[in-house]
């Protein structure tokens, strides 16, 4: 179903296939939303750039253009503005046929054209050698949101978690391993970690103070990289632990993901040199082997290298960036790739994708994206840190979060049952950690600040589950079931509120459609806020209409299906965000 925008977008741009009858300039309707709906819902400014094309002013141009438009179906009769905007106000019963649609369609409208495509999202990607932290946060409910956007309009998604698994710390990890629990040897499966950045920490401690701790150490990377079974069943009893401790956090914030770390690509690692090599893309300098990108250069000015092997012959992880996004687009078929990570990492995917694109292991059609992310900050404006400046934990993030909820309710005039209280907490909790972060800007800095985070009033997670129960709370009130409802029921729409409320429900195609397009997920947050003060407006005893008690029943059967509509849109909406809802709160 095509959104109301694309469809005055489709006419505009036959109307101006007319209007130039073939000349040697763009169609494009340049239509944006207005600010003021006075001014009507949309704006075209087409007009404005064809002066010189078509030798007259721009008023008259867009009434030739006005002229040729077949736009009765779908608007009221456009206006011209100023020097020559083009107003169009979207017409009643064309809301009200385009809601039914929506109420008619699992998706709600939205979906993509048809091209649909295999797309890898490499997201959240910890280094198992310890616990998940605050800093995993964005990048793994970034990735997941992007994941479900993507998936819900049709896409092909594959979830990959690029754990870092491979390494000389693992030495150490795994010399630990065997000293302290050498049942994993005979018994992998027996293995436990209850901390593992303490288990990092002792191991480390030992590295630093015990000089044959420190050489078995080494023998150990020695024996893991060529293969030796002891260490690498003990390498794979240590990397099952440690995903054992992401899956839970992962479970918790409802993420599904695919675990393909740095490990899997060792076996391609000489061949990605090799082949560099024979097409004259990497040379030695200073006794490792580079790829030098153009225009990429030191502080000095000196160029900047791309190292795919040291000098003493091992390989790093732009060797192993180069491996994974070649086998993605090889193997998996992929012809979009995105990664998430902080933006800090931009020129090195930059890099990573001029590499591949030189030496033509990724063609034009393939689609390649890195989404860079600011970081989580405290109040003071520094990186958010434990009162010891360690790294927060991201368990411990999400247990506060739960704490901090469940001690609002307790505080709150209405009289919860415990279970009650459990029951949202675990939910809302969550919800508004993801909710805060999704809500900014992805490239910016973001200060963490609880007590706006777990708050039930203005843009936050816990105000949008509860909008939705409150809605969920107005059919039992009705003693209607919303999802019985029939979406053939007529839409009234004669009451300012009611067509307000109908053009923002008609709105989230185009939102979905923006983050899948833009992978930008606060584009939804910003919308689902946006239609959940509008439904409050609607609702409003002294600004709104009655819906319970409306007359007459058609009346009140409308006003019901708008109320139902708006349910499943900030259900959906908020699904896509990674957020459950309650029904009762």
């Amino acid at each position: 179903m095509a959104s109301a925008r694309q469809l005055i977008e489709q006419r505009i741009t036959a109307a101006l296939d007319q209007v130039l009858e073939g000349q040697d300039a763009k169609r494009d309707p340049m239509l944006k939303q207005t600010q003021d709906p006075k001014f009507g819902d949309f704006q075209a400014n087409c007009a404005m750039g064809l002066e010189k094309v078509l030798g007259t002013n721009p008023r008259e141009i867009a009434q030739r253009i006005i002229d040729a438009l077949e736009i009765d179906d779908v608007c009221d009769p456009p206006e011209i503005a100023g020097p020559g905007f083009i107003n169009l106000r979207l017409s009643a019963a064309f809301v009200g046929k385009q809601l039914q649609k929506m109420l008619a369609d699992d998706k709600l409208g939205a979906g993509n054209d048809g091209d649909t495509k295999r797309v890898v999202v490499d997201f959240s990607s910890p280094n198992l050698a310890k616990e998940m932290h605050v800093g995993h946060l964005r990048s793994t409910i970034i990735g997941d949101s992007i994941c479900r956007t993507l998936e819900f309009v049709g896409h092909e998604v594959m979830r990959r978690n690029h754990v870092g698994d491979w390494g000389t710390q693992f030495g150490m990890l795994l010399e630990y391993v065997k000293r302290t629990q050498p049942q994993a040897l005979d018994d992998p499966s027996s293995f436990r970690v209850n901390d593992l950045e303490q288990f990092y920490k002792d191991a480390h401690a030992l590295f630093q103070s015990d000089e044959e701790f420190k050489t078995a150490s080494r023998q150990s990377v020695v024996a893991l990289q060529s293969g030796e079974p002891e260490m690498r069943t003990l390498w794979k009893a240590f990397c099952d632990e440690s995903l054992r401790h992401c899956h839970e956090i992962y479970d918790r914030l409802g993420v599904k993901l695919v675990d393909m770390g740095e490990s899997a690509y060792q076996p391609f690692l000489p061949g990605v040199v090799a082949e560099l090599q024979e097409k004259a893309l990497a040379e030695e300098s200073d006794g490792a082997i580079c790829v030098f990108v153009p225009g990429y250069t030191n502080r000095d000015g000196s160029p900047l290298p791309s190292i795919i092997q040291k000098s003493d012959g091992g390989f790093n992880y732009d060797t192993t960036d180069l491996a994974a996004l070649r086998y993605r687009v090889d193997e998996e078929n992929a012809n979009h790739i995105i990664y998430i990570t902080d933006r800090g990492q931009a020129s090195h995917f930059d890099m990573m994708f001029k590499i591949c694109r030189m030496a033509n292991w990724v063609n034009d059609d393939i689609e390649l994206n890195h989404i860079g992310f600011g970081v989580v900050l405290g109040k003071d404006g520094k990186r958010i840190r434990t009162k010891e400046g360690g790294s927060i934990k991201l368990a411990d993030l999400l247990d506060t979060a739960v704490t901090k909820v469940k001690e609002l309710l307790e505080d709150s005039a209405r009289d919860f049952d415990p279970d009650k209280i459990d029951e949202i907490a675990n939910v809302v909790g969550p919800a508004s950690v993801k909710y805060a972060d999704l809500s900014h800007s992805i490239e910016s800095d973001y200060k963490f600040d609880w007590d706006k985070m777990v708050s039930f009033e203005g843009e936050t997670g816990p105000y949008m589950i509860y909008a939705f129960a409150r809605i969920a709370g107005i059919g039992r009130k009705a003693g209607v079931d919303f999802d019985s409802l029939s979406p053939e029921t007529e839409l009234i729409l004669g009451h300012p509120t009611e067509i307000t409320l109908a053009k923002s429900l008609l709105q989230f195609p185009d939102a979905i459609a923006q983050v899948a397009n833009q992978l930008k997920p606060n584009a939804m947050t910003s919308y689902l806020y946006g239609l959940s003060r509008t439904f409050s407006t609607f609702y409003d005893k002294e600004h709104g209409v009655r819906v319970i008690d409306a007359e007459p029943e058609s009346a009140r059967q409308s006003r019901l299906q708008l109320c139902n509509l708006t349910r499943k849109v900030l259900r959906t909406g908020l699904s896509l965000l990674g957020i459950d809802v309650l029904e009762e709160m």
